[in-house]
């Protein structure tokens, strides 16, 4: 068994070994600072004095003069062939697609869209202007050639998924994972490479690094990732809703690429897939391939998990394809989310735009079910202690030490975008400053702040504040904010997080940040003298909900509690300290990364199975000779069969059939005849309509509105088993929400029964507005009545609204009850024959509850049988429908 780890990049690339003028890309310029107020200065608030010039301090240059250590993974081990990913930190902060530090090709790709749309249609009408050709592009072709014929070696990427790689890397050294394969791209433009230059590195990759290499071309790449995911995808996941001319332009354009990305990876997994192979996919820039692989291999075993945030579905339904993205996630058996919130907005979301009924656990679809579930990532301890141990780590352990001796150390590493809340976060700080004159020369942040991408109102306005902190407050010996626009080494960063007073970490909106897990975990004393530092967490970051309030939760838009946490913090005393750090360090170990890596390849495994068992491919049909030989066998015996779409045909949702056909009526007195025989009905339908569906069959058992009424075999009174008072209490409510959407929906009526109500939207005018108004009423009830024990399902053009707490299984269990102790009394067997029949997404409970009756031996010979073409967990089929029902139950009668 192979498992196939499918993400965006692959967790090595190419370094071609040519000459370059510039390995690295130049640190991006910081902008000239403008004259601006502080919201926080002392006094009335004049304005703030002139920026300092973009040179970087003496601060700023001990962290950047050793950049480029021998140890650095992308320098010293250049030359090196490696075949297992070096550790790395587990959030890396990558430089833009075909910018990074290796030599390889530049991108084709063909420039963006316009900002308006209405140029849209201009592109390509005019033809394109011959110019000079420069120096530049006389270099860059030479530089082309070059890569021909260049000899190349295979590197650890810099771009991609670190808690990815980290993770498998852990069970493969743990055992618990003996094969696995790669899938994705090199993370790098590939146009300029010829085909057998393409063919060479595919090879290598695949024979001598289990890696799979998707190439799509530089334009498709760059429209998927550069454009519809950075631009669109991560701007929804995060609640920032993209309204600008570019982004509109950009999901017009760009979502063609996105699909022909997905498309090409859902190819090469499917080109490799044997039986038996697991295939786990990852993050949002693959949403589509779980259902694309699920269109041509049905039965593979199909993992999905996001590591970003969900939003809720207010937000998720802005985008324009939001059906198709979630249809594409449901191709997978198991989806993944990091937070028990994300899961709740998935399913939220699945239910409101689908209309697919959600559980918690999953979502039912028509042909299957698709399980939900929250897997928390962690971090590689094993890695990660070995790696703070080293020489380098230890060395610049004392130089921080050293430099800030006598300060108390608040650090920070963020991306530099609009998402992970830097701006808030030194504002925040300097309203601190200001309010603690007395702490100001003893405080110093170190904030490192990585830019990829191009945002320059964000960067201007952060250079502003940076600025403004340190001509506030900075002296001749003291600067209060270290501000690196740029990535450190890792060893820096483990020896910054080592000797930090405290972390502060105020994202927006973030899934989980392993930042927060090293930090804690590199408290424990072991490497310093400094241990236990209080943490500073976003309450909007998935690690917040982790950690169970044993950080110091914040609000980033409120910067005086981020002010206040930050003194907090700092004069924490040391008991506390102990205490939170401890609660936190429990957290760490335990969800670690081999635990979530092997905790969702386990789950997967067993959702699978349960999948393949309901197939209804898998599972046999129903046998009759079998069946009879069981039925011949019993002194007792128990029916409990569905009635319409198992013993009759569907009626019209618009009238109520007073009659039943003659056939069944005589299959059920010929059962009712044999006196070994127990027979019930079950039916959403009131009692009502069920007495006078069933008037000509004597001592027959019925089961009214799925499981609240009960008319026991060969009685006339029907028993409430719901509790009607309880009932009555909620459908006000509802009925009030119910008459909303009937309002809205023209042709729509409500179905007022005794313990349900049932929405028929079915045969209104307009078909997709009605099922939209639907999906927004179920979700507006499920919401709004979840403490009443009610849900609200749609299945098949109805909106159906009933208690969770009263269903065909909690009816049929009460009636097995009482068989039994009247056998017992009566010194006889208990029934030793029971069988269950039924066509709907209802009945699923009563044959996981006959089935258990089963297994645990409780009755001898049990079958469930299921007529529907849906996945079931009934343990045979009948294709032939009601007529091969009836027809099995007249045989049956014939046998004695």
């Amino acid at each position: 068994m192979t498992i196939f780890v499918v993400s965006l990049f692959l967790p090595y690339t190419v370094h071609f070994n040519v000459r370059k003028s510039r390995i690295r890309p130049s640190p991006a310029q910081r902008l000239p600072s403008r004259p601006d107020v502080s919201l926080f200065a002392e006094g009335l608030g004049g304005p703030s004095p002139l920026a300092t010039p973009a040179i970087p301090t003496e601060h700023e240059q001990f962290f950047l003069s050793n950049k480029l250590h021998p140890s650095s993974p992308y320098h010293s081990q250049m030359q090196q062939l490696v075949t297992v990913p070096l550790p790395t930190p587990s959030e890396t902060h990558s430089p833009l697609w075909g910018r990074g530090y290796f030599n390889q090709p530049k991108s084709r790709a063909e420039d963006p869209p316009p900002v308006s749309i209405l140029k849209h249609s201009k592109i390509g009408s005019k033809p394109a202007r011959s110019r000079a050709v420069s120096i530049s592009d006389i270099r860059e072709d030479s530089h082309e050639r070059a890569l021909q014929t260049a000899d190349w070696s295979v590197q650890p990427a810099e771009q991609g998924n670190s808690a990815v790689r980290n993770a498998i890397h852990s069970v493969e050294r743990s055992g618990l994972v003996k094969e696995k394969t790669w899938v994705g791209t090199l993370g790098m433009p590939t146009d300029a490479l010829e085909e057998a230059r393409k063919f060479d590195i595919e090879d290598k990759l695949e024979n001598e690094y289990d890696s799979l290499t998707v190439f799509p071309t530089d334009s498709d790449f760059d429209g998927h990732y550069s454009h519809y995911c950075k631009t669109i995808l991560w701007p929804v996941f995060h609640y920032q809703i993209p309204d600008h001319p570019k982004s509109k332009a950009y999901e017009d354009h760009s979502w063609v690429y996105y699909v022909k990305i997905n498309q090409a990876f859902a190819d090469r997994i499917v080109k490799s897939w044997k039986r038996g192979d697991v295939i786990w996919i990852h993050d949002y820039h693959l949403l589509l391939v779980p259902n694309m692989v699920r269109k041509k291999i049905p039965d593979a075993q199909i993992g999905f998990f996001l590591h970003v945030a969900f939003p809720s579905s207010e937000v998720f339904r802005c985008l324009a394809v939001r059906k198709e993205l979630l249809e594409g996630m449901l191709g997978a058996n198991l989806v993944g989310f990091q937070t028990q919130e994300y899961c709740n907005h998935f399913l939220q979301t699945c239910n409101r735009l689908l209309c697919a009924e959600a559980t918690t656990d999953g979502v039912q679809l028509e042909d299957r079910f698709v399980n939900v579930a929250t897997f928390p990532t962690g971090v590689d301890l094993y890695l990660l202690n070995q790696r703070r141990q080293e020489p380098e780590v230890i060395e610049w352990i004392q130089r921080i030490r050293s430099k800030y001796a006598d300060k108390l150390l608040i650090v920070a590493r963020d991306k530099l975008d609009h998402i992970r809340g830097v701006r808030q976060k030194l504002l925040a700080y300097e309203l601190f400053l200001n309010k603690n004159p007395h702490l100001r020369e003893k405080v110093v942040m170190i904030q490192v702040a990585t830019s990829t991408t191009e945002q320059i109102e964000l960067d201007a306005t952060v250079s502003d504040i940076v600025t403004r902190i340190n001509s506030l407050h900075s002296t001749l010996a003291h600067q209060p904010l270290v501000f690196l626009k740029q990535d450190i080494e890792y060893a820096q960063y483990l020896a910054m997080i080592t000797v930090a007073d405290t972390m502060m970490t105020t994202s927006l909106r973030e899934g989980m940040g392993l930042t927060a897990h090293e930090f804690v975990y590199c408290q424990d004393g072991k490497c310093s003298d400094k241990m236990h530092a209080p943490l500073i967490l976003s309450e909007f970051t998935g690690t917040s909900s982790l950690f169970e309030g044993h950080d110091l939760s914040v609000n980033p838009w409120d910067y005086r509690q981020c002010a206040d946490a930050i003194k907090t913090a700092l004069e924490m005393p040391r008991e506390e300290r102990e205490q939170r750090w401890a609660k936190l360090m429990d957290i760490v170990v335990h969800h670690t990364a081999e635990y979530w890596c092997a905790s969702f390849l386990e789950r997967l495994s067993r959702v699978w199975g349960e999948h393949s068992r309901r197939d209804t491919l898998s599972i046999p049909r129903l046998s009759v000779s079998e069946l009879g030989e069981k039925y011949k066998a019993a002194h007792k015996r128990l029916f409990i069969l569905d009635y319409e779409g198992t013993l009759a045909a569907f009626g019209s949702s618009t009238s109520i059939v007073f009659t039943s056909p003659q056939r069944t009526l005589d299959v059920l007195n010929d059962l009712l005849f044999d006196n070994k025989n127990v027979v019930y009905v079950m039916s959403g339908r009131t009692p009502g309509e069920l007495d006078r569906l069933f008037r000509r069959v004597p001592k027959l058992g019925l089961i009214a509105e799925n499981g609240c009424f009960l008319k026991e075999y060969n009685t006339d009174d029907w028993i409430d088993v719901a509790n009607l008072e309880k009932t009555m209490a909620w459908k006000s409510s509802v009925l009030q929400i119910l008459d909303y959407y009937k309002d809205r929906t023209e042709g729509s009526w409500i179905e007022e029964r005794h313990c349900s109500i049932v929405f028929h939207y079915g045969d209104a005018k307009d078909k997709e507005s009605a099922f939209r108004q639907a999906g927004d009423c179920a979700t507006h009830i499920n919401d709004a009545c979840q403490d009443q024990r009610i849900h609200a399902i749609i299945i098949d053009g109805q909106l159906r609204v009933e208690s969770i707490e009263w269903t065909k299984g909690t009816a049929a269990t009460r009636i097995f009850e009482k068989l039994k102790k009247k056998s017992i009394a009566k010194g006889e067997e208990p029934p030793e024959f029971l069988m269950v029949a039924g066509d709907s997404r209802e009945d699923e409970a009563i044959y996981r509850w006959a089935n258990q009756l089963g297994r645990d031996g409780i009755v001898r010979d049990v079958t469930t049988v299921s007529v529907s073409s849906r996945n079931t967990e009934a343990m045979a089929t009948l294709t032939q429908g009601v007529t091969g029902v009836l027809s099995a139950l007249q045989k049956l009668t014939k046998l004695g």
